[in-house]
């Protein structure tokens, strides 16, 4: 009688604990992707914090507000105007493409006509259709590219407020996590219903793939978008922070990087005989942005995910589909739990083969 009275009760009890989680899930789903970059700010920054805790020990307010000073001047007010920066390009860019001053079909038509003669019949009668069909695609695909980003522009400018709203509650999240996240974090493993060991490894995980996506994938693509801007700037193509975003955003994604964006540009340069810029824009491209993932990459990310390339690819690509930028961290976090939840599951069940 007792132990069915304790079932009924326990099993009550997780059904409020169900409940009310659900409806904290929803009342915060205004500002989820504010917290998960609060959670993840914390994560990439609790070095900072702890050195600045060790100078002063005890004074855990000082450090995270410190800490969070650095994180503004650093990292949140350069973003912000390197953000309003490409806004007014990719509007500008956006303008001119539906005005018709720029034509990409035109472009990519003057790129067709200086090629060889039998590299255009090859073209033509390729098994991908015809050349209009082509030039068409790719005219289209990359008035869809800058248009997404333009769109993208101006729906922040038009919640500008409750876009800096985000913003606010992401920093002031961060500052607590910051300054207590050597407290909550255990205290959150503690509450999982998983086994201590199994929970401590997810975590791990977990850490090693925020700091490998966001260090190590983040920081090489703006540093390969950064080297990109700076080479299109130098050989005079227009809005070349626009097109350092895009490299951005293909370095982002294993199997394709940044020359995605810079091997057109300098395909497009030669053939209308912009030699000397061209040659700028491969030696570039090869040298410097291709050597930039080798170099920086060791040095920020000390050990890999353990994810294949195609899956990365993937996730990062259904994340950004499901969730926006949040997605470039979430696709693989959630690749990376799915494969580490398999490996224990095997271990345990090989254990248990085993002792049996």
């Amino acid at each position: 009688m007792k132990s069915m009275r304790y079932r009924l009760e326990n099993g009550g009890f997780l059904i409020f604990l169900t409940l009310v989680s659900l409806g904290l899930g929803l009342i915060l789903s205004a500002f989820t992707g504010a917290l998960l970059w609060a959670v993840l700010g914390a994560l990439l920054f609790q070095p900072l914090f702890q050195k600045l805790l060790r100078r002063w020990p005890g004074r855990r307010n000082l450090a995270a507000g410190l800490t969070m000073l650095i994180i503004t001047v650093a990292v949140v007010i350069p973003a912000l105007i390197l953000t309003s920066l490409v806004v007014e390009q990719a509007a500008d860019v956006y303008g001119q493409m539906r005005s018709g001053q720029i034509n990409v079909a035109v472009y990519f038509a003057q790129l067709h006509d200086a090629l060889p003669q039998r590299l255009q019949q090859l073209l033509d009668s390729s098994g991908f259709g015809s050349f209009e069909h082509a030039e068409a695609r790719v005219a289209e695909a990359i008035n869809n590219s800058v248009s997404m980003i333009a769109r993208q522009a101006l729906s922040i400018g038009a919640n500008a407020a409750s876009f800096l709203l985000a913003c606010g509650v992401g920093l002031y999240v961060m500052y607590f996590l910051l300054r207590d996240g050597d407290r909550i974090g255990p205290a959150v493993l503690r509450g999982l219903p998983i086994e201590a060991p199994i929970a401590a490894r997810l975590a791990e995980k977990f850490i090693t793939v925020v700091r490998a996506t966001i260090k190590g994938t983040g920081l090489v693509a703006l540093a390969q978008g950064g080297l990109g801007a700076i080479t299109f700037w130098i050989v005079g193509l227009p809005a070349a922070l626009l097109w350092g975003m895009l490299m951005v955003i293909g370095a982002l994604l294993p199997a394709i990087g940044p020359a995605i964006v810079w091997v057109p540009v300098a395909l497009y340069l030669l053939a209308t005989g912009a030699i000397w810029q061209a040659v700028v824009v491969v030696l570039s491209g090869v040298v410097v942005i291709g050597l930039a993932d080798n170099i920086l990459r060791p040095i920020l990310v000390g050990r890999d995910t353990g994810i294949p390339d195609w899956l990365v690819l993937v996730t990062t690509l259904g994340g950004i589909d499901l969730m926006g930028i949040s997605g470039i961290v979430v696709g693989p976090l959630v690749a990376a739990l799915f494969l580490t939840g398999w490996e224990i599951l095997t271990l345990q069940r090989a254990a248990r083969a085993e002792t049996g």
